[in-house]
């Protein structure tokens, strides 16, 4: 059976959705989903529920289910990444000169100190959350690949969710033996895998100046890679893993990768 798909624009890139034997209201409501995230937990807006618990911090602040386990994500992350995937980085972004959305252009570039390490500033208990006082949380891609996992749960036993980059495939897709994906340069079939792309060029506005911050100095990353493809068992590890190996530079990624259980990998000068 030929795929459904349907793609439109939400969490700061393109999304695409495929299906198979789904009726296409399916992935209607799929992206209606998505885009009730995206609301939901965008930082460049002050009454979603992110920026609203990012002004709370200090005090405890009641948090949706959804909200919940993204942060119990985000330490995750943090945890998994030996620190280099930390939520925290915020702070960073915003003196960086991305204090909003990549269309509307970069702000004034400031100091920033490196952020402290996620655990420190962030508790989260069943239905409640608090952050440390100067703190703030940036979900980024953590939220997409975990948004994609959810979705291709939903949609059913032979999807696709694509969210910006982060992916999650269910099934065998339309040959049965695996939906095919761009990795790097080359095309894998993914059968029920995960998979994420992390790079410094494409949200870049400026030499040296990118999204992509190293927590270990609390300013855009320096390495010698400039975008790092995973392929991992979950969109959400996937998506841990490459930023966390794009962090770590070509020396040091394969092995970390590797010790992280990933399925392949990619790096890209």
């Amino acid at each position: 059976m030929t795929p459904e798909r349907r793609a439109f624009e939400a969490l700061g890139g393109e999304c695409e959705l495929y299906g198979i034997g789904l009726p296409p209201r399916r992935l209607a409501e799929g992206e209606a989903w998505v885009r009730e995230m995206h609301d939901r937990l965008t930082r460049f807006t002050p009454t979603s529920e992110l920026s609203r618990f990012n002004a709370s911090a200090g005090a405890w602040a009641d948090v949706s289910p959804v909200l919940e386990a993204l942060l119990r994500e985000c330490l995750r992350a943090h945890e998994i990444s030996r620190g280099l995937v930390n939520a925290a980085v915020l702070p960073a972004l915003l003196a960086a000169g991305y204090a909003r959305t990549f269309a509307d252009g970069p702000t004034p570039v400031t100091l920033a100190a490196p952020p402290p390490a996620l655990p420190e500033v962030l508790e989260v208990r069943a239905g409640a959350a608090r952050l440390r006082h100067g703190a703030a949380i940036d979900l980024g891609g953590i939220a997409k690949g975990w948004l994609a996992d959810r979705l291709a749960g939903d949609l059913g036993e032979n999807a696709l969710v694509n969210l910006c980059g982060d992916l999650r495939a269910r099934g065998g897709g339309e040959t049965g033996e695996g939906w095919p994906v761009g990795v790097g340069e080359r095309t894998v079939l993914l059968l029920d895998m995960g998979a994420a792309t992390s790079g410094t060029r494409r949200r870049s506005w400026g030499p040296d100046l990118h999204h992509l911050i190293d927590p270990r100095t609390g300013r855009p990353a320096k390495t010698d890679l400039g975008e790092v493809s995973v392929i991992a068992r979950s969109g959400a590890a996937a998506e841990i893993l490459a930023k966390a190996a794009l962090l770590l530079g070509s020396a040091e990624a394969p092995a970390f990768l590797a010790a992280q259980g990933a399925l392949g990998w990619w790096l890209g000068p």
